[in-house]
């Protein structure tokens, strides 16, 4: 799968940066002296971390080169680490007051070794804190999941979308087992879109992103988007002020070591 795009995924900063600010909201520590940012991104979840915490010490890491680089630049404070979460979070040799996930783990395999794994980075006591994407009822993705499967883009596209969550009560089953206290809740966003080209922007920084880099020939990208984009335009309807209403439901979980 080819790298993230940091300029993408930014084009909407403030909507993707809101689940971070309402997840940090809940990590319920005064002064926690580290924190893991698991899947940083281009650092903008970082930076929340940063303004709620300004004494803390805070690592990000992302597997990401390009999120990496981007993270470095824009915030030179902060310190920032390339790494598999799904496979590498052993080799930080050291523990942390809180972790905190937004918006990363549904792309890493295998939750209920991960959801362990990251308890374990952990002090005694310690907060994880984490939100994922739960839209797979929303029409966007249907849409795509849709074309994807018919019968003019299967061969082409295999299957280049995997989302590895789990469904909730499993979850809340795994946190039961490994956490002291755990509090799961979820949110529906309705963002304000200006365009269905905005909805197509936002989703081809994440969900449409895969899709797009299965397909090598460009005249195929330039067809499957058209379809996505058609099908979208049917079935998000515009507000009467010209705005669209682009619902995303989030689920956000925190627990204690």
């Amino acid at each position: 799968m080819a790298d993230w795009n940091a300029d993408q995924y930014l084009k909407f900063r403030a909507q993707r940066t809101q689940p971070a600010v309402d997840l940090a909201e809940k990590i319920g520590l005064a002064n926690p002296e580290t924190i893991l940012d698991i899947g940083c991104g281009p650092g903008n979840s970082t930076a929340v971390l940063r303004k709620k915490y300004p004494n803390a010490k805070i690592l990000g890491i992302d597997v990401s080169e390009n999120m990496i680089e981007t993270a470095k630049k824009t915030y030179p404070d902060i310190e920032f680490l390339l790494l598999d979460a799904g496979k590498d979070l052993d080799k930080l040799n050291r523990t942390f007051d809180a972790a905190f996930s937004n918006a990363c783990i549904q792309w890493i395999p295998n939750h209920r070794a991960l959801i362990p794994s990251m308890l374990s980075v952990l002090n005694v006591g310690g907060v994880l804190a984490v939100q994922m994407p739960m839209n797979y009822d929303e029409p966007i993705h249907q849409i795509i999941g849709r074309l994807a499967a018919s019968d003019r883009w299967r061969e082409k596209l295999g299957t280049p979308r995997v989302f590895h969550n789990l469904p909730q009560g499993e979850y809340f089953d795994l946190l039961a087992e490994h956490a002291s206290d755990f509090t799961m809740w979820q949110t529906t966003y309705f963002h304000r879109m200006a365009s269905h080209d905005a909805i197509m922007e936002w989703y081809s920084g994440t969900g449409l992103r895969p899709y797009l880099n299965a397909l090598a020939d460009e005249a195929d990208r330039a067809r499957f988007y058209k379809e996505v984009f058609d099908e979208v335009k049917q079935a998000y309807p515009m507000q009467e002020n010209g705005e669209i209403i682009f619902r995303f439901p989030r689920l956000f979980f925190t627990a204690v070591k």
